[in-house]
C-alpha cells in the first residue's frame, strides 16, 4: 500500500462529471499492470506544474479514472523486469500520459514502461531533479532549438540579444539561465515589475514589461531579435515573430496568454524566420537525454538554488492548485511524496 493524489468521478453526482479529488492510501490495482519492459520506482519527488494545477482543481484534464495524478516524477528504481534498468538507479519521468491517461508522480510508488524513464546524470539527484522539473526539461529543449538555430546563422554568444517570455514562470526562467550561462544576452519579458532583480540575478541582462509585446502590433516592426523563446503565445508570439532578425527562430511551448495565433505571413516571407513548436509529452528519448545533460552541464547549484523555492507535502499540493491558477506561485515548488 502506499499514498497518492488520486482523481475518482464523484459518486454522489448524477451526471457523472464532478470529481472527487484526495489523498489517498491504496494499492497496486491503480499502477499498471506489469511486463516484461515495466519498471518499479520507489518515487521520492513530484512538483505542481501548471497542468497537474487543472487537474487538482477538477479541470478536465485526466482522462481515465480512477488516475493517480502528477505528469513527473523523481525517484530511484525499486525492481525493474527490463535490463537497461537495476535497482537503485536514479530516475526522471516526464510527461508521456502520466497524470493524463496513465498513473502519475504524485505518488509513493509508479510504474511505467522502461521505454518513458532517463536516468539521472551524477550531478542531478531526485530532489534536483525534481527542482528542474518538467519546466526545466522544457526549457532545455527551448534551448536547444534556439542555439541551434543561431549556429546555423554563425551568431556567437553575445552578438545578439535573446528574448525570454514568461520569464518569471518555470520554464522562462530556467530558459533565461541556461542562455545566459552559455554566453547569450538575454532580454527577459514579465508581467510581475517585482520580479525584474531576480531576473537579473539568474542572468538577464534586460528586463521588459509584458505590456511591450501583449497587444496587436504592426505585421513588421524593427529586427530586433537574434532568437527567442516564448511561453505566452497569441499577440506575444506574434509580436516576437514580427521583430526577429533575419533568418531567427523562435522556440514556442506555451500558451499562458491564448492559443491563438493572429499573425501575419510577412516575417516569414519577407525575412525567413522560423517559428519551432517544441513538445514535452512526446518527445522522443534522444532528446530527453540530450535535454537533462543540458541541464546537468549548465544549470549551476547557485543558478537552479534561487529558482528552486520549498517543499510542499501531497496534502498541501491540492491547496497550492489553486494558487498557482492564480499566478501566486513564484519560481518552483516541489513535493514530498512522503511526507
Amino acid at each position: 500500500m502506499f499514498r497518492a493524489i488520486v482523481v475518482r468521478k464523484d459518486p454522489s453526482d448524477p451526471t457523472g462529471k464532478a470529481l472527487s479529488i484526495a489523498v489517498e492510501t491504496v494499492g497496486e490495482e491503480l499502477l499498471i499492470e506489469a511486463d516484461a519492459h515495466s519498471v518499479d520506482i520507489r518515487v521520492d519527488w513530484s512538483t505542481v506544474n501548471y497542468k497537474d494545477a487543472l487537474a487538482l482543481t477538477g479541470k478536465p484534464i485526466v482522462r481515465k479514472f480512477p488516475l493517480i495524478a502528477g505528469i513527473d516524477f523523481s525517484g530511484k528504481v525499486e525492481s525493474s523486469r527490463d535490463p537497461r534498468f537495476t535497482p537503485g538507479q536514479a530516475v526522471v519521468l516526464n510527461g508521456w500520459g502520466a497524470g493524463e491517461t496513465h498513473p502519475g508522480g504524485l505518488a509513493q510508488r509508479a510504474r511505467v514502461p522502461a521505454d518513458w524513464l532517463v536516468e539521472l546524470p551524477d550531478s542531478i539527484d531526485p530532489r534536483r531533479a525534481m527542482a528542474i522539473g518538467t519546466a526545466g526539461y522544457t526549457a532545455a529543449l527551448c534551448v536547444e532549438v534556439c542555439t541551434q538555430a543561431l549556429n546555423h546563422q554563425g551568431i556567437e554568444p553575445g552578438a545578439g540579444d535573446v528574448l525570454v517570455t514568461g520569464a518569471s514562470g518555470g520554464v522562462g526562467s530556467i530558459a533565461v539561465a541556461l542562455l545566459a550561462k552559455v554566453g547569450h544576452r538575454v532580454v527577459a519579458v514579465t508581467g510581475k515589475a517585482d520580479q525584474a532583480e531576480w531576473l537579473r540575478s539568474i542572468g538577464a541582462a534586460e528586463v521588459l514589461p509584458r505590456s511591450d509585446f501583449d497587444t496587436p502590433g504592426k505585421p513588421l516592426g524593427k529586427e530586433r531579435w537574434a532568437g527567442a523563446v516564448d511561453c505566452v503565445g497569441s499577440h506575444t508570439l506574434v509580436n516576437i515573430c514580427a521583430s526577429l532578425r533575419y533568418g531567427a527562430t523562435v522556440a514556442a511551448t506555451g500558451l499562458a496568454q491564448g492559443m491563438d495565433f493572429p499573425a501575419s505571413v510577412a516575417p516569414f516571407i519577407l525575412r525567413g524566420i522560423s517559428l519551432v513548436g517544441v513538445d514535452s509529452v512526446q518527445c522522443p528519448m534522444p532528446r530527453r537525454k540530450a535535454a537533462w545533460a543540458r541541464l546537468a552541464r549548465d544549470l549551476s547549484g547557485p543558478i537552479l538554488d534561487t529558482i528552486a523555492a520549498r517543499e510542499i507535502s501531497l496534502q498541501e499540493a491540492l491547496g497550492l492548485a489553486p494558487e498557482l491558477l492564480a499566478g501566486r506561485v513564484l519560481g518552483r515548488v516541489i513535493v514530498d511524496v512522503n511526507r
